[in-house]
């Protein structure tokens, strides 16, 4: 199976295009680059090997919420390599254009290694399940075929996601801590609007590709991921006094005050100090 999708993604990556179409929105400060800037550059391009970057193969674009907050939403566009067939490594724009931040990365893998990951670190991912079946995962520019056949290789797997810039609140620059997001799991959850406005830029359609993937198999959810349905939410305590409006992490100056439920849920701190 993988190396027909392999064929498929070889063949086609130099005529499908799906991408451009997204712009960022943040606006970091900055001088312009400088002309010497740009013959350096230049040069970097024509003469170093970057060999693990030219390897991010697949783009997949979906969606993730923070751990603990699903009104805190964002598209997220995912730029993958697929180290073998068990684990995968992906970096995270805000966008598909020159412009593009890098929000974090995602680190996937199949469900047998899953089962072999300790409870507590299972709690830190979330299944792919639901995003697959959904048609809300795509895989811009692909054609449906070879898009049908990916999703049937992702359907099982279970990511790792952390954000490092919070693109839909820190408009100029990184700030605070990372945060772990997670995936939607079922209908009702992800805003419409996000979905409407993706399908727009990208000329499909969430409920065709849902149709169309009717046919691949949903494989049975693993205990332990997608820990925050059962209460059991992760999340790193802040590491600065930035505060973000979706991420629920105490501050240094804040620690020993009590922090707000949270969907009535079980918070659990990272470091294990703190729990409500």
């Amino acid at each position: 199976m993988m190396k027909r999708v392999g064929s498929w993604i070889l063949i086609l990556s130099m005529l499908a295009c799906g991408g451009k179409n997204t712009s960022s929105n943040v606006q970091s400060p900055g001088r312009d680059k400088t002309t010497k800037t740009e013959v350096l550059e230049a040069g970097a391009t024509a003469l170093q090997d970057k060999t693990p970057v030219n390897r991010l193969e697949i783009y997949l674009n979906g969606f993730h919420f923070y751990n603990g907050q699903m009104e805190g939403q964002m598209e997220a566009h995912h730029y993958c390599t697929k180290l073998n067939e068990d684990l995968t490594q992906c970096v995270i724009y805000d966008g598909n254009g020159k412009d593009a931040k890098l929000m974090g990365v995602e680190y996937i893998v199949s469900e047998t290694l899953f089962r072999t990951l300790p409870p507590d670190e299972k709690k830190l991912w979330h299944s792919h399940r639901y995003e697959v079946k959904s048609g809300s995962l795509i895989a811009p520019g692909l054609p449906l075929a070879a898009e049908h056949e990916l999703m049937e290789t992702v359907v099982s797997t279970y990511g790792k996601t952390w954000h490092t810039w919070h693109t839909d609140q820190d408009l100029a620059l990184p700030m605070g801590s990372p945060a772990l997001m997670m995936g939607f799991t079922q209908d009702g959850q992800l805003m419409p609007n996000l979905l409407t406005d993706r399908d727009k830029r990208f000329d499909v359609s969430t409920a065709e590709k849902r149709q169309n993937r009717a046919d691949i198999p949903v494989p049975a959810p693993q205990p332990g991921a997608d820990s925050w349905q059962t209460g059991n939410i992760v999340q790193l305590p802040a590491l600065t006094g930035h505060q973000h409006k979706h991420v629920r992490q105490g501050s240094f100056s804040d620690k020993n005050q009590p922090l707000p439920d949270v969907f009535a849920l079980r918070v659990t701190w990272i470091n294990g100090a703190r729990a409500i």
